[in-house]
């Protein structure tokens, strides 16, 4: 069992009331996990303030409350500690908890609008192959060498992560990817932990409902680099206008990469099909099996990142080649009568300009290119009207649909998605609530060779709607109903 002043060590303290030298068992941020002798850490969260809890928390036998704000009663028994800042205090607290596991591993954070999960698993793939234990926090699972369990969010709070670097610890893992989103270091998840290297690659339109401008997401991003340690890399994408911000304070070692400018790391598309991309990277050819120059990016950010992570060039182009797609990430499939249907997480603009320009460069313009997208409920409004220009846009016929609307209502959703369409664009879209309804239109629309892009969900298999979630799966859907109508 551990001592109450051994986890507390590095948190700032600005007071403690009681003995700090009591052994506690667990530590906690939700008051109903609470058990005899285990800590209350109290968070003023998003949506309830942790301290308001700290009552309960006494009750079910809490040996020390940390908090901001001290109660106006102590218990005889409990230890009481105060921070400024019970967030940070929980994450170098969790660290502490579980020994400092990130500090026996090499731990490389991923942030960005769009592509961490694509490199955070394909770097796991790639050392997997190599020959590595690697581990994985992503948004779409967890991996502690080749044991997987859920994920719940892209990063995961202070607690479940130390957890996940302990369990990677004892089985041995070397190096663990993780995707770092915005909210995960705003609401400093990834204090306390040790980190070998961090990837910036791209910044547009997404989360303002929760950082409410674009300056505060872009400098929330930036912070991740900030806290770099001198022994750590930076590498940032430099063709993106926020690549060299990202780099400004960092006490890593500063790497670049491009397709456009001059940087460290070079890439060149020398061609680009359906079947996968032939890159020229640093003057050595490779044939990788992804699509897109939204792709090119993230394959020079894995290279790179091998390579920094000590790799030789040789091996690293070598893996490259070997790489599979990740799950609802321009995953495709061709139906017996050739059509083409597309699914991808593209949740952003910027994510579906990329994906929808990508198949325009290598469609032929004979054939259709069928768009069916929505916007989720109970998250950033200002995007959608940007979704329903840039589809109608840049697709022969668009179905507007639900996504996750969640609370909100699903008609009133797409009626924002379609105030962003040009008057040249009306007669090109449709909507249907259903999303279900709404593939099984765009797959009778669909003749042979045309193409099929369900934008949005990618590798979710639900659907929420009024607080309930259903099983749904967008590639699974459209497999069944093109093989149906193709009968």
């Amino acid at each position: 069992m551990i001592l109450l002043k051994d986890i507390l060590y590095k948190v700032t303290l600005e007071s403690v009331t009681g003995n700090p030298n009591v052994p506690v068992n667990a530590i906690h941020f939700d008051s109903r996990k609470v058990g005899l002798n285990d800590v209350f850490v109290a968070i003023s969260g998003t949506q309830s303030d942790g301290h308001d809890f700290i009552k309960k928390a006494e009750e079910q036998g809490a040996i020390a409350i940390i908090c901001e704000r001290m109660p106006e009663v102590f218990v005889n028994g409990i230890t009481y500690v105060q921070t400024s800042d019970t967030a940070q205090a929980l994450a170098v607290m969790a660290s502490n908890y579980y020994e400092n596991p990130s500090e026996n591993l090499k731990l490389v954070g991923i942030t960005g609008t769009n592509g961490k999960t694509t490199i955070a698993t394909l770097l796991h793939q790639l050392f997997t192959k190599a020959g590595f234990k690697a581990g994985l926090l992503s948004t779409v699972k967890v991996l502690v060498g080749d044991e997987e369990f859920p994920a719940t969010h892209t990063t995961p709070d202070s607690l479940t992560i130390n957890k996940y670097l302990a369990m990677m610890n004892d089985a041995g893992v070397e190096y663990c990817f993780m995707e770092v989103s915005s909210h995960g270091i705003h609401q400093k998840r990834t204090e306390g932990l040790h980190f070998e290297g961090g990837i910036f690659t791209n910044l547009s339109h997404d989360h303002l409902d929760y950082h409410k401008t674009f300056a505060e997401y872009r400098d929330v991003k930036k912070s991740f680099f900030d806290h770099l340690p001198k022994t750590a890399f930076a590498l940032s994408n430099i063709d993106d206008k926020n690549g060299q911000v990202m780099l400004q304070n960092t006490q890593a070692k500063k790497v670049t990469y491009a397709l456009k400018s001059f940087a460290d790391y070079r890439a060149q598309i020398l061609e680009n099909q359906f079947t996968g991309l032939l890159l020229k990277v640093n003057d050595q050819e490779v044939w990788v099996k992804l699509i897109g120059s939204f792709n090119a990016y993230n394959v020079l950010a894995i290279y790179a990142a091998a390579e920094l992570l000590g790799l030789s060039q040789l091996e690293a182009l070598q893996y490259l080649s070997e790489l599979t797609s990740v799950s609802g990430r321009f995953q495709y499939m061709i139906s017996a009568k050739k059509i083409t249907a597309i699914v991808d997480y593209a949740h952003t603009p910027d994510a579906l300009k990329n994906v929808l320009e990508t198949i325009n460069d290598i469609r032929t313009k004979n054939e259709e290119l069928i768009t069916v997208v929505g916007c989720g409920g109970d998250r950033d409004r200002t995007k959608r009207p940007k979704m329903g220009k840039i589809a109608a846009a840049l697709s022969t016929k668009v179905v507007f649909t639900s996504d996750n609307p969640r609370s909100e209502d699903p008609d009133a959703i797409i009626e924002e998605i379609e105030k962003g369409v040009e008057p040249v664009d009306y007669k090109k879209t449709v909507a249907i609530t259903s999303r279900k309804q709404a593939i099984k239109a765009a797959c009778q629309m669909a003749e042979e060779n045309d193409i099929i892009l369900i934008a949005g969900k990618g590798h979710e298999t639900y659907q929420e709607v009024k607080g309930e979630r259903t099983d749904f799966d967008d590639f699974k859907i459209v497999k069944e109903l093109l093989t149906e109508l193709n009968k």
